[in-house]
């Protein structure tokens, strides 16, 4: 979207220079003008300065780095102010402070469902910081928001740390919603379903790059910049998650035990072959038949092997 922000235009001038101008030269003014003129007129040119003297001092203001003041005149934006120092403005001007730090949202985690209808539970690891300070004050309804964060905590701290943590019940929510749709295009991993491609749990850069443009699509609207977005968390709905457990014990009990027939073919076919090069027997057919089928279940139990020995019988 197009960028709505723009810098302050108004007249700002240094916040000491000033600072000692309304201390000093206008209270003296209005004492000299009530003591000199001791009428009705003196007495209410006094009062006007002693007036105008508190509103001069309403408008000093301090930035820091990091910080942002969205300026508006009587309801209308004049610009956003991101030099930082002491300063004085026109204390007509309202100023709201934003801060565009980067933050970090650790969002909990959700129960979802993959590609393959699996529920899952998944969280995700966001940073993120304002860079459209219009967008984030006036295209969403931070006021609200950050009243009703005010309301729950009653630790929220400065007004720009309500607004903030009105962002980010608004970037809580978002989220969420990107993480239901990233995770319902992938699988949780590649039992889940038939087919190739990524998955959840070894997608890697791939989901992340998709959640990252996903969040910064819905986000967009209110001038949040996603810097970073990666999963933190994923595993599956307790619900599931024993038969899961026992299907992966199951294909990984499978995947052994291909490897180790693998391995006893190749070493029975070792040894038949080494018999007959270094002639030690010449066996029948049905001999090799049978030293393949003892040495493959040798090879193959998960038990060590009991040899049988023949030592004759005895006579009654």
């Amino acid at each position: 979207m197009e960028k709505k922000e723009k810098p302050f235009d108004g007249r700002v001038l240094n916040g000491f220079l000033m600072l000692f101008t309304v201390l000093v030269p206008i209270p003296a003014a209005g004492v000299c003008a009530g003591l000199l003129l001791p009428t009705a007129w003196g007495i209410s040119l006094a009062s006007v300065i002693g007036v105008g003297w508190i509103i001069m001092l309403c408008g000093f203001m301090t930035l820091e780095p990091g910080e942002a003041r969205v300026m508006l005149f009587f309801g209308q934006y004049r610009g956003t102010f991101t030099r930082t120092g002491y300063f004085w403005v026109n204390p007509f001007y309202t100023g709201k402070k934003l801060s565009l730090r980067a933050r970090n949202l650790d969002a909990a985690p959700i129960k979802v469902n993959d590609r393959a209808g699996n529920p899952v539970l998944i969280g995700l690891m966001l940073v993120w910081r304002l860079a459209d300070t219009y967008r984030a004050m006036f295209d969403i309804d931070a006021e609200t928001i950050a009243a009703d964060a005010q309301q729950k905590s009653q630790n929220v701290g400065s007004n720009v740390a309500g607004r903030m943590k009105a962002f980010e019940s608004f970037i809580k929510i978002q989220s969420d919603a990107a993480l239901r749709e990233v995770a319902g295009r992938y699988a949780y991993d590649e039992s889940s379903e038939s087919g190739s491609g990524a998955t959840l749990r070894d997608g890697g850069q791939e989901i992340n790059d998709l959640l990252v443009r996903t969040l910064g699509e819905r986000l967009d609207m209110a001038g949040i910049e996603v810097v970073e977005a990666r999963l933190n968390y994923l595993a599956y709905a307790p619900e599931i998650a024993a038969v899961m457990l026992r299907r992966q014990q199951a294909s990984a009990v499978v995947a052994a035990r291909e490897k180790i027939v693998e391995g006893a073919v190749s070493m029975v076919r070792t040894a038949l072959d080494k018999i007959e090069a270094e002639g030690i027997a010449s066996l029948s057919a049905e001999r090799k038949a049978a030293m393949v089928g003892n040495l493959l279940v040798v090879l193959c139990a998960d038990e060590a092997a009991h040899p049988v020995v023949q030592a004759g019988s005895a006579e009654a």
